[in-house]
Order: structure tokens, then C-alpha cells, then sequence
């Protein structure tokens, strides 16, 4: 049986500049800006590990049309590896690196084949005889919004055929509509795999064919959130077998946290910690966007000066962390207090609650144990009738606090 193995990734993004980021510990700080090249090593470790034929590299290698040295070179000695392991990488270029932008262009090893601008087809012939045909296209300028899927064409003469695009399916609303196509679109053009790039989130499209968007390799900004990576795919002549693969070095994440039990301070301290320790990712370090909702802020203490003062608590030992879990942002809301109105609404009994304080008429006999009282007769003067409905909107109010709580 005529069988293969590759890795499929795509948006590598490499020197990212990570956006959303300050005041970071330099060992933190180093660490971030690393991890797309962390990542793109253990895209080229697991290839070896697992002996692939060949790997895709669908698009966004780099995070800007300049493609800068460092980034470069760092993928250019990644790619010796494989050379040297015979593993041959096939890769097209993307709207953030396409080949109209500038920079100082450090030639690739032999095993690098890059698509032109145009569609076109690229042949291999596996260790093992298999025929697989790549079929993949660079973006000429940053701007492709023409149907590119139109001229892909399947060819004679091989086993298998693999599409190579980077584009949005046009059902898709949150990105702009680069090279747009529809899954039926790919499945009629009878390919055996469809390795997509440009959509950040991992997503499979169709499982026959498999049309896959694999992701980015690092998360990048706090709208990437969760583990990062690639594909391993297996493919013979009865099935595909996609197997999703981690990469990532530093995973954002977020977690919302009710603070209604939270009494003290201390205790707001102690069950943002506790959710901390539950994510911690053995290995990885995690940069953590914490909501913090219900909390109830004591008059004498500002919301921001709570909000400084917890950041400084929660990263105080972190950057010693290798596993280190680091918040990037605190958002804190306040308890929300139910009025009158929507607590009528929760029962009827709350309904005949304040239709007795609106109509209450025993005021008299509620002060009778004050003016009954010798101390009282003598020193507490008659209440006005203001001063009567001032004293009940004040216990309506004390009533409505202990309700809330």
C-alpha cells in the first residue's frame, strides 16, 4: 500500500513583536520573545521524531513583509536540520510575508522549495516510490483577494495530491476575505488533503477530504488564546490521519473568577492563586488575563489601588517560575446590586415586601419602645413627617443591602 507522512503548519509568524505586553521581568520578558523560535524547533524535532517524507509550511512564516535577519536565520538553520535528515519543506508565502516586500534575502538550504506567485505544481517521489503532487501558490503583494482556488488544477501522473492555500473560506466573517474559497469549492477539485493557512485558530473544515487549518504555532496577543501547533498527518490510499501536535511555549489564557465569597482582601488574593495553580502548565509559562467579577470594595479603598495592589501580589514570585503563570491584565467589576424594581421581580414574596414599606402605616407603635422609654420621652423630639419618611427610606435601603447580600 502506497503510504506517506508530512507535517502540516502554518503562520509561524517568526519575531513576532507579541502585542499587549509591559512591565515584564527581562527573564519573562526573553522568554516571550523566543517562543516563536521555541516553537518552530519543536516543529522540526517532531519531523525528525516521526521521520516525515516532507513538511508544508502554508504561509506567514514571517510577521512582516521586511522578514527580518534574526528571523531568517533562525529558520534558515532549522531547515538545515531536515536537510541533513533528507526531509525535504515545501512553502508558500502569505499576506504578511509576501514576495513584494523588503528586506535583505538570506538564500534558503536546496531542501526549501518555495511556490511563485502564480499556481503551480511541485512533484515528489517518496523513499518508498509514493507520487505526491503539491499544488500552492505565494501572494505576490499583501492584498489577494481574487478566487486564487480557480487554478488549481489536478494533475496526471501522481498518487496523491496535496492543495496548499492560504485564504479565508468565504463563509467566514472575522477575517479580511484574502483568496477566498468555499469548502465545496475544495472538495470538488478531488485532492487527497487541503493544508490551509491565514485562520490563527485551529479548525477542521471537512474531514473528507481533511481541510485543515492547523493554526499558529505560538499564540501571539490575548485574542490567541489556548495551546498552539501543527499537524502530523499519515495518508495512504484508504484513510488520512491528522494528529494535532503542540508547539507552544507561551500560552495566553483567561479566566473569569466570582469574588462574591471573597470577605477580605486576603481572600481575593487567595482565590486568584488557587485559579493560577489550577492552570498552571507544567513546562510552559502562561500569560493570563484574570476577570475578577462581584467583588465588594470597601469605601476607603480606591478601585485602582486595589487593582495595582493585587498585580503586585499575584506576580510576586512568578518570574523565579519555569512553569510560570504571569497576569497581564486585571479587570475588576463590582458587585451588581439588585434595586427594588428587579428584586419584585424575583418573587412575589419581595412584591408584598415593598408594597407594605410604600404603605406603611404603623410608624407610631414602631417608635412606641422609644417614646415609652423615660430617656426617650425626655430627649427624643417628635419626628416631623419628613423626617418619618426619611427614617423609612433608610431602613428600605439597609434591607435592600442585606437582601443583595
Amino acid at each position: 500500500m502506497k503510504k506517506f507522512s508530512f507535517i502540516h503548519a502554518a503562520d509561524l509568524h517568526l519575531d513576532s513583536p507579541m502585542v499587549g505586553l509591559k512591565s515584564l521581568p527581562e527573564p519573562i520578558f526573553k522568554r516571550i520573545k523566543e517562543s516563536t523560535f521555541t516553537a518552530l524547533k519543536r516543529l522540526t524535532a517532531a519531523a525528525i521524531e516521526q521521520q516525515v517524507d516532507f513538511v508544508i509550511l502554508a504561509g506567514d512564516l514571517y510577521d512582516g513583509e521586511d522578514r527580518s535577519l534574526r528571523a531568517q536565520s533562525r529558520f534558515r538553520a532549522e531547515m538545515l536540520k531536515l536537510k541533513e535528515k533528507g526531509i525535504p519543506v515545501y512553502v508558500i508565502h502569505g499576506n504578511h510575508d509576501h514576495l513584494n516586500g523588503t528586506w535583505v534575502d538570506l538564500e534558503m538550504p536546496v531542501n526549501v522549495h518555495v511556490f511563485g506567485t502564480e499556481v503551480e505544481t511541485k512533484v515528489l517521489h517518496t523513499k518508498n516510490g509514493t507520487v505526491v503532487g503539491l499544488y500552492g501558490f505565494s501572494y505576490p503583494t499583501r492584498n489577494v483577494f481574487e478566487r486564487k482556488i480557480d487554478d488549481y488544477r489536478k494533475l496526471d501522473g501522481a498518487d496523491f495530491h496535496i492543495g496548499i492555500l492560504h485564504g479565508n473560506e468565504s463563509s467566514g466573517s472575522e477575517h479580511d476575505n484574502y483568496a477566498p474559497f468555499s469548502v465545496k469549492d475544495l472538495q470538488e477539485k478531488d485532492f487527497d488533503y487541503w493544508a490551509l493557512g491565514h485562520i490563527h485558530k485551529r479548525t477542521i473544515l471537512s474531514e473528507d477530504p481533511p481541510i485543515i487549518y492547523p493554526g499558529n504555532i505560538q499564540g501571539r496577543s490575548r485574542k490567541e488564546t489556548g495551546i498552539k501547533g501543527f499537524y502530523h498527518v499519515s495518508l495512504n490510499e484508504i484513510e488520512a490521519k491528522p494528529s494535532f501536535i503542540e508547539s507552544s511555549d507561551i500560552v495566553w489564557r483567561e479566566a473569569e473568577i466570582d469574588a462574591a465569597s471573597a470577605g477580605t482582601f486576603h481572600e481575593a488574593v487567595q482565590l486568584c492563586r488557587e485559579v493560577m495553580n489550577q492552570i498552571r502548565d507544567e513546562g510552559k509559562g502562561t500569560l493570563l488575563t484574570i476577570h475578577l467579577k462581584n467583588m465588594e470594595l470597601d469605601d476607603y479603598l480606591e478601585k485602582n489601588s486595589l487593582k495595582d495592589n493585587l498585580l503586585e501580589l499575584l506576580v510576586e514570585d512568578e518570574q523565579e517560575e519555569d512553569s510560570f503563570v504571569w497576569v497581564v491584565e486585571l479587570y475588576i467589576s463590582e458587585r451588581k446590586m439588585l434595586d427594588k424594581e428587579q428584586l419584585k421581580t424575583e418573587a412575589s414574596f419581595y412584591g408584598e415586601l415593598f408594597q407594605t414599606i410604600e404603605h406603611y402605616e404603623n410608624f407610631d407603635r414602631a417608635m412606641s419602645p422609644l417614646y415609652g422609654h423615660s430617656l426617650g420621652r425626655k430627649y427624643a423630639a417628635k419626628l416631623s413627617k419628613e423626617e418619618e419618611l426619611e427614617l423609612i427610606n433608610q431602613a428600605e435601603k439597609l434591607l435592600l443591602d442585606l437582601l443583595n447580600k
